[in-house]
């Protein structure tokens, strides 16, 4: 059993919860989750025992919901008489969950729906913390409409993330409502729109994306002074460097020529005046696949075009010599050809491709040396900076959330080594598009839509083509 003493950010962290009806913890990701539930649940223990709060829910991505607050709740002494009850699964299970006696309810975003459906006005819980706030980013998602509608019964609201705005700040505006039902950013997400941000990129009338007014920001970051704590890991931290390694993939000729063919059809697809947020994460996808040398067709077939990328991964690997590496790869058949090809290795190696708890398990207990793992699957609650510091990206998302996600299972609290973080990047080919857009960082997707919209204006008038011949004046 271990006793807390917290540290001062930590401190600060608690307090806020406390004083405030409406607070978002916006702390870094290397920081590491601990620090976001300890400080929520030492605070929440507070509350409960001074009487300002008697039930509270706890929203979080469902691998967390799981366990990462129960576990959090065990370890620490002054935690021990919390009571929760887990409400998940089906729903005559999510049922029994609600009618146990407890203090705190831990269930995942898919129930939020069935939660303000079920109780209404009657709505029981006075304290809301929303575990990755960022998922109720979309003012327009069933989740955050739902808990809009609960929102006047609830006395207050706590939200943690690492990435309150991973795209830009028009993501801000559905968060920060449910933490003060719109006294600072406005009622209505137009409302803020139009007061902050102006069209960018459109066709006539209709807007496909916009950009902060001059100040903006600044006057934004203002406004959200007293409800949002911001910590950053390297204030508070003494965390190990973060070095990152681009290996360039070079194609052949004769395969660079099937991509550039390839790439531009389906650029050739879009209208590049007017490419949206959608239709460049969608073709941002197909050319990931090209860069990695393989394509799904219309009926989920794999195309082979080379294994470039995979002889460059393996190369890597040799390197390391023994060096233990987590990898993540991006799609299906990556999974599946990096399987066979540690497989068939001279020199033995214990892989593993992460499932569950089981395989992060044995990946920090050192029984691996590599362990796969798609972005998503470990974004939220998994620690595995015991079980090595290589990282290897064998492709790229696009998505800022999953990548610096991603980068903090390792460089986090309790990292030893320096973390070196490899990116396989195609020579001229997406993969540097892509990290080109991630370390914009702030601009992410509308870095990703401009060069995409670029990549197909290239398509329709290639710069070495001849030029026409015109006919007299």
């Amino acid at each position: 059993m271990n006793s807390f003493i917290p540290h001062p950010y930590q401190q600060d962290c608690i307090n806020a919860v406390i004083e405030r009806p409406g607070v978002a913890l916006w702390l870094e990701m290397g920081l590491g989750k601990t620090v976001q539930v300890l400080s929520t649940l030492t605070a929440i223990a507070t509350l409960l025992q001074l009487g300002e709060v008697s039930k509270v829910l706890i929203v979080a991505p469902k691998k967390v919901a799981e366990a990462t607050w129960q576990d959090e709740i065990k370890k620490w002494e002054h935690l021990q008489w919390l009571r929760t009850s887990t409400v998940l699964g089906t729903a005559q299970q999510r049922e029994r969950a609600l009618l146990k006696r407890a203090d705190i309810y831990i269930t995942n975003r898919d129930s939020v729906v069935w939660l303000a459906t079920r109780y209404g006005r009657r709505w029981p819980f006075d304290m809301v913390v929303l575990d990755e706030a960022s998922s109720f980013k979309h003012h327009s998602t069933q989740r955050f409409k739902a808990l809009r509608k609960v929102r006047p019964f609830i006395h207050r609201v706590v939200e943690l993330t690492g990435t309150p705005a991973p795209k830009d700040y028009m993501d801000l505006w559905a968060q920060v409502y449910l933490l003060d039902q719109g006294q600072r950013l406005g009622q209505r997400f137009t409302q803020y729109r139009d007061n902050y941000f102006q069209p960018d990129k459109r066709n006539g009338m209709q807007v496909y994306s916009w950009r902060p007014r001059k100040g903006a920001e600044e006057v934004i970051q203002a406004k959200l002074a007293d409800i949002a704590i911001s910590i950053q890991a390297a204030d508070h931290l003494h965390l190990p460097d973060k070095i990152i390694e681009d290996i360039p993939v070079v194609f052949p000729d004769k395969d660079w020529q099937t991509y550039q063919e390839m790439q531009t059809a389906k650029l050739l697809e879009v209208d590049s005046e007017t490419i949206t947020a959608m239709q460049a994460a969608t073709l941002t996808g197909k050319l990931l696949q090209l860069c990695n040398g393989a394509m799904y067709d219309a009926e989920k077939q794999v195309h082979q075009l080379n294994h470039c990328k995979l002889d460059a991964f393996m190369e890597l690997i040799d390197a390391l010599d023994g060096q233990k590496a987590l990898v993540f790869y991006g799609f299906d058949f990556d999974r599946e050809l990096l399987q066979s090809e540690l497989k068939t290795r001279e020199r033995s190696l214990r892989f593993a491709v992460l499932a569950g708890r089981e395989e992060a398990d044995a990946w920090n207990r050192g029984e691996l040396d590599i362990l796969l793992a798609q972005p998503a699957s470990c974004a939220y609650g998994l620690n595995l900076q015991a079980g090595g510091h290589h990282l290897i990206w064998y492709s790229l998302p696009w998505n800022l959330e999953l990548y610096e996600q991603g980068n903090a299972r390792l460089y986090r609290q309790g990292q030893q080594h320096p973390v070196i973080i490899h990116r396989l990047l195609v020579k001229n080919g997406a993969d540097e598009l892509v990290a080109r857009a991630l370390e914009s960082k702030s601009a992410c997707q509308q870095g990703l839509i401009q060069g995409i919209k670029a990549l197909a204006e290239e398509a329709r008038h290639p710069r070495n083509a001849p030029a026409e011949k015109g006919g007299g004046d």
